[in-house]
């Protein structure tokens, strides 16, 4: 490659991490080049990892966040030109400067106080560069405007919302995600930790109050993201704002309803939705007839308190099936019986449902020598595309339950899709990085429609 002559300051893409214009300092030197990023993740695909993470490629302008991912090459300890020192991911991904591409590492770390999201360090110019310091922009000048068309810029909403997210923990992924939605659509978003509300109940003024803060005001809506451990104290407040006229994304009946197994099970069976057969049972005198009820075994055993495939065993012999369902009554567990889908081959479906529309779907496989499918236990997703049936059958379990957000899980079984599971606080990470899609957009997007 014949070397290129570049000015001070470039606009260059990163096609790689679908990064179509980035203005990158052109720095000889430092070492390691640099990106701005923000909620990295690691992940592992096809025996690799690979890093993610959300970036605001524009300076100045939240309104563009894109989430990107790419190969890791390592963690290096870099120290700045202020002589501060950070260790940092570093990734491999192609750099397109004019008409030239190559492959450079960049090093992520936040860039926020920085003049520039992108810093090309010596390493990634090494043979191929040559730096005219009292040039700018030898390879075309982006305006912002241009700039800005070349990505998606979310629709800004007529008015500025104050929004209450209901969780436990504001550094899990989704919840950022969902803070960060709100914000570069021009919101107001207060984390709220569920343990620390309190609720005044009374006839004149319900409310809902906060920490030291006191009596929570002109909240427009709530999201709860409410963790299976404070489901009820969660849904007790949920419940107070919605007493208040306020809307919640997902209703604290919608909520109860879905994480009770059983009633959910029962809600869905009223109204003809496929799903495994499955049998209920208190005493151990009927454990012989529970398991004939859905077909023998291999069987699954699910706890209905368990989440995220916790308390969910594979029976694969009568014996088997007897002794842990009896374990399980012994301990006064509540247990649910279900035949084994064997045809769904340990895969499953996440339909993830927004507003009565099904808005990705991804399909999990469970990892070597596991049964159960959840990203949470090894298991890996990849893009999936559904049929009809299944869209319509997703759609249908989360209209049944009241949610207007939901992680349908389906299984493809030889009479058809058959659900598994309706969640009301489904994660995000994968599958947004499986699809693409700005899915916690979509979330902020539908209370702004219902609001209007």
């Amino acid at each position: 490659m014949n070397k290129i002559t570049v000015g001070c300051e470039e606009w260059c893409e990163l096609p790689g991490l679908k990064l179509p214009a980035v203005k990158a300092r052109v720095d000889s030197g430092a070492k390691t080049s640099a990106l701005h990023a923000k909620n990295i993740q690691l992940r592992e695909k096809d025996g690799k990892t690979y890093v993610s993470f959300d970036i605001h490629p524009l300076q100045n302008n939240r309104k563009v966040t894109k989430r990107c991912e790419a190969p890791l090459v390592g963690r290096r300890e870099i120290r700045s030109s202020s002589g501060h020192s950070e260790t940092r991911y570093v990734i491999l991904t192609p750099l397109k400067l004019g008409e030239h591409t190559w492959d450079i590492q960049i090093s992520l770390t936040n860039r926020d106080s920085m003049g520039y999201r992108m810093l090309l360090g010596r390493e990634a110019m090494t043979g191929r560069i040559i730096v005219d310091p009292e040039g700018a922009f030898l390879h075309g000048k982006v305006s912002l405007k241009k700039a800005e068309s070349s990505y998606r810029i979310p629709k800004q909403h007529k008015r500025s919302l104050n929004i209450a997210l209901l969780a436990s923990n504001p550094d899990l992924y989704s919840n950022r995600r969902i803070i960060d939605a709100a914000e570069v659509r021009g919101h107001n978003i207060r984390f709220l930790d569920v343990k620390h509300c309190f609720i005044d109940i009374n006839a004149g003024q319900p409310s809902v109050h906060y920490k030291d803060i006191g009596m929570l005001e002109d909240v427009d809506a709530v999201i709860p993201r409410i963790k299976p451990a404070v489901t009820y104290y969660g849904c007790s407040v949920t419940r107070q704002f919605e007493t208040q006229g306020i809307f919640a994304l997902n209703g604290a009946v919608a909520i109860t309803r879905s994480r009770d197994k059983l009633r959910c099970l029962q809600m869905l069976s009223e109204k003809g939705v496929p799903m495994p057969v499955s049998g209920f049972a208190s005493s151990p005198q009927n454990t012989k007839d529970l398991i004939r009820m859905v077909g023998g075994a291999p069987l699954v055993i699910k706890l209905l308190e368990g989440t995220q495939g916790r308390g969910v065993v594979l029976a694969e012999t009568q014996k088997a099936a007897e002794s842990v369902i009896n374990a399980f009554k012994s301990l006064q567990a509540n247990i649910l019986v279900q035949e084994f889908v064997k045809e769904s081959q340990g895969k499953d479906l996440r339909c993830f449902v927004i507003d009565g529309k099904v808005v990705g779907t991804m399909e999990r496989s469970a990892a070597e020598g596991e049964f159960r499918a959840n990203l949470h236990l090894g298991g890996t997703a990849g893009v999936a595309t559904i049929s009809a049936k299944e869209r319509k059958v997703a759609i249908q379990a989360a209209k049944i339950m009241g949610l207007k957000v939901a992680g349908v899980d389906l299984i493809r079984s030889a009479s058809g899709p058959k659900v598994l599971e309706v969640n009301s606080s489904p994660g995000l990470q994968g599958i947004e990085e499986v699809t693409g899609k700005d899915i916690a957009g979509l979330m902020i997007e539908c209370i702004e429609k219902h609001l209007d």
